[in-house]
């Protein structure tokens, strides 16, 4: 009993611990989070009944919108490093992504549709890398760790009572896909105004003086620890494609097709309680070591996933994929944080991002490819072959947990 309370005594403390600000990010994060997955776990379903639009044309606008996400990344990390500011950069992604909400409820076309995805992802890609340095920039480095992962804990909620609250309010208002459209546009506005008025970017020092973050010199500056984890984030984002997959292999089961989304919910329930936990370990602990141990977790989901459909075994497997996203996807931030200069911190999480979001589009095709023809075993084994390739790379060269 008094280790436990001991236990709950140092995770509070380390909770009042972290900045105002990064909890006011964390609720941005959340905020959106909710506005935009109200519209996208409909949005297909939408396109396809409502406006009449077929499987193609929902792929193309998808993958439109995705790879325009990729691109954008890179140079909005680039631009908060040159201004040396970061919070405009965020509000105006997290505006632009408020602001394409009411398109998808005024949509009567698909034309409409892409230039609401298109803005959406655009601003999701703008607000991204300078939104992970404006947090690195906040956190005091000996809770570094704890700080990205409240983040992702409450970006994680988001992504589950988005979905949640869209299907509570079409059975309430008899399928009206718009209505549930407009709804979503009050938490993406909250977000936007939570965001002006309630973070302060830390002050500098010295006065910035304009720099070109992608000059050789500033590449070379981002040191081999940071590029080293570039490759070993890519390599482990080959492992873990797409979620889509997870769904289809519930649906292999025989679960309702109704009751198939909770399996994503539950799957996202378990990496917000987790996120925050792992994050707060990655202050005292190994972040290799710890990376390993997620590869491992990701390692044993894939086998769990590969062994048959049985509902109880992919809810074990989905399970184990949620903690494995738990460990990891805050580990990751942090770890660019720490390997990286502070002042091309936008530039190293925009490529970053790049690459592992290039990974996920290669993966999710090499997934799909590998479960048409050799089915949905095959794939989950195959991605356990990735991890083993990014395992040996972290035993091989070990990346630096400080810079």
């Amino acid at each position: 009993m008094g280790s436990y309370q001991t236990m709950y005594k140092t995770g509070k403390d380390a909770l009042t611990k972290i900045p105002r600000g990064v909890w006011v990010l964390g609720f941005v994060s959340l905020l959106m989070d909710v506005s935009s997955e109200m519209i996208h776990s409909l949005l297909p379903l939408f396109m396809v009944t409502v406006l009449g639009a077929s499987a193609l044309t929902v792929g193309v606008i998808e993958g439109i919108a995705e790879s325009t996400a990729l691109l954008v990344k890179v140079f909005s990390g680039v631009l908060s490093d040159y201004l040396g500011r970061r919070k405009g950069l965020a509000v105006f992604g997290y505006a632009l992504g408020a602001l394409s909400k009411p398109l998808f409820a005024l949509a009567s076309g698909v034309g409409m549709v892409l230039t609401a995805r298109f803005m959406d992802r655009v601003g999701k890609g703008v607000r991204g890398a300078p939104r992970d340095a404006l947090l690195a920039d906040i956190a005091p480095v000996e809770i570094r760790g704890a700080a990205f992962g409240l983040r992702q804990s409450l970006d994680t909620v988001g992504a589950f009572v988005g979905p949640l609250l869209a299907v509570g309010l079409m059975l309430l208002w008899a399928n009206d896909f718009r209505a549930v459209f407009w709804v979503a546009v009050i938490p993406g506005v909250l977000a936007v105004a939570l965001l002006m008025f309630g973070v302060h970017e830390p002050k500098k020092a010295e006065a910035h003086r304009p720099i070109n973050p992608i000059s050789r010199a500033n590449l070379k500056r981002l040191g081999n620890a940071y590029w080293w984890l570039v490759g070993i984030g890519a390599v482990f984002t080959l492992a873990r494609f797409s979620e889509a997959f997870l769904v289809l292999r519930a649906a292999q089961g025989g679960i309702p097709v109704a009751l198939v989304p909770l399996v994503m919910v539950a799957m996202n329930v378990i990496y917000a309680a987790s996120a925050y936990p792992f994050g707060k370990l990655s202050d005292s602990m190994s972040h290799t070591r710890l990376l390993a141990l997620g590869l491992g977790v990701l390692v044993a989901a894939d086998l769990v996933l590969a062994k048959d459909d049985h509902w109880a075994t992919v809810l074990l497997g989905v399970g184990l994929w949620g903690v494995h996203m738990g460990i990891t996807q805050g580990l990751l931030a942090r770890m660019v944080a720490d390997v990286t200069p502070a002042d091309l911190r936008g530039t190293a999480y925009g490529f970053f991002n790049l690459m592992s979001g290039l990974a996920m589009l290669a993966a999710s095709v090499l997934a799909g490819l590998l479960w048409d023809s050799l089915g949905a075993s095959f794939t989950f084994y195959a991605g356990a072959a990735f991890c083993v390739i990014a395992a040996v790379g972290l035993v091989w060269r070990p990346v630096a947990a400080q810079s």
